[in-house]
């Protein structure tokens, strides 16, 4: 396998700079060890986990690798206080979040030694991480699947890049990517590393049901759609009966089984309504959202969970970036990662070639 060394593998001690991202009910122990046992940077998924679930999850890591590896988190919940200090307590390397955390927890996170990494939409949401002293930015464009935004990562890339440039700030692009061609044309436009979440669940060592693989690998490349009918968000997702159904339906009808689903979720995570109100009044203050798309936004655990969890595309939701019309095959993380780099490595020896 050829060798690709960039601020990414720098910062973090990875060997190669590949990412998987922290997918909620995805990304979990075996996935994370998996892709960190590869030479890559794995992220378990805390979202849809509760404390003690998170706590179970880095124990089982730390006992399958021994490897760098990460935690996404949302910095608006109502423990982040007490995720923060069981990744800082736990020695887990990184800390990755969906939305910024503020100046004063990126700086206890970097007092303890951990690496921050934030994931942005917007060349002005790097530029201001940078400031508050975030390690580097995963930037992720329109293709992506999940909570994403209309700018393709060909232009979103490198509008952050431009941004952060002066700071040195490594930039971790995602979106579309998932082979070496991918990995080269990101370092070439300036990344140090690709960040993949669709093409990580469809390995083998994803513990994604079999069936829910397959209706994944059966998408054409026009097969996702952006909705936001599952949680008032634009969220990508594969294009299933149940999300044409909430496409084609009146609002009021999926605004009432949201709250029915909220019930769920509360009960699952074992969270009180006072701290679903309070988490909601967070959510509302940092992204500007109604009481509508809140009560919609706690929907979505529970249907991305009765699709990835327990395998019923009919009741739940997958969601997809665009890529899963591309892919055709369920490889090991081990492999899928050595395949990654030699073809990047091939890729950018090939390319160098026209230069005279």
């Amino acid at each position: 396998m050829g060798k690709l060394k960039t601020p990414l593998t720098e910062l973090v001690g990875i060997e190669h700079p590949v990412v998987q991202t922290g997918m909620g009910w995805v990304a979990g122990a075996r996935l994370v060890a998996a892709t960190s046992n590869a030479g890559g940077l794995g992220i378990l998924a805390s979202a849809t986990m509760t404390l003690e679930e998170l706590q179970t999850a880095v124990t089982k890591v730390k006992a399958a690798t021994d490897k760098p590896f990460g935690i996404n988190m949302r910095a608006d919940a109502g423990d982040a206080g007490a995720r923060v200090d069981l990744l800082i307590r736990e020695g887990v390397k990184v800390a990755s979040f969906a939305l910024a955390p503020k100046p004063e927890l990126i700086a206890k996170l970097k007092d303890a030694g951990v690496v921050v990494i934030p994931s942005v939409g917007a060349a002005k949401h790097a530029k201001k991480v940078a400031g508050w002293g975030a390690d580097a930015v995963i930037v992720q464009g329109g293709e992506g699947g999940g909570h994403t935004g209309p700018v393709a990562t060909t232009l979103l890339l490198p509008s952050v890049l431009d941004a952060v440039k002066d700071t040195g700030m490594p930039v971790i692009a995602a979106g579309g990517f998932f082979d070496g061609r991918g990995l080269a044309a990101a370092l070439s436009y300036g990344a140090a590393g690709v960040a993949m979440g669709t093409r990580f669940l469809l390995t083998s060592d994803s513990t994604v049901p079999d069936a829910v693989k397959e209706r994944y690998l059966q998408a054409a490349l026009d097969g996702t759609v952006v909705s936001t009918r599952v949680d008032g968000m634009p969220h990508r997702v594969l294009r299933t009966g149940l999300v044409e159904k909430l496409e084609s339906g009146s609002r009021a009808r999926g605004f009432a089984a949201a709250v029915g689903n909220a019930q769920k979720f509360k009960k699952l995570s074992g969270m009180t309504w006072l701290s679903m109100v309070k988490d909601g009044l967070a959510m509302r203050h940092g992204k500007e959202l109604t009481w509508s798309q809140v009560v919609m936004a706690a929907n979505t655990p529970m249907l991305l969970k009765a699709g990835l969890v327990e395998g019923n595309t009919d009741a739940g939701v997958l969601a997809s970036g665009q890529v899963a019309g591309i892919i055709s095959d369920l490889p090991s993380c081990a492999e899928l990662v050595e395949k990654i780099v030699d073809d990047a490595v091939a890729h950018l020896q090939s390319a160098s070639g026209y230069i005279q």
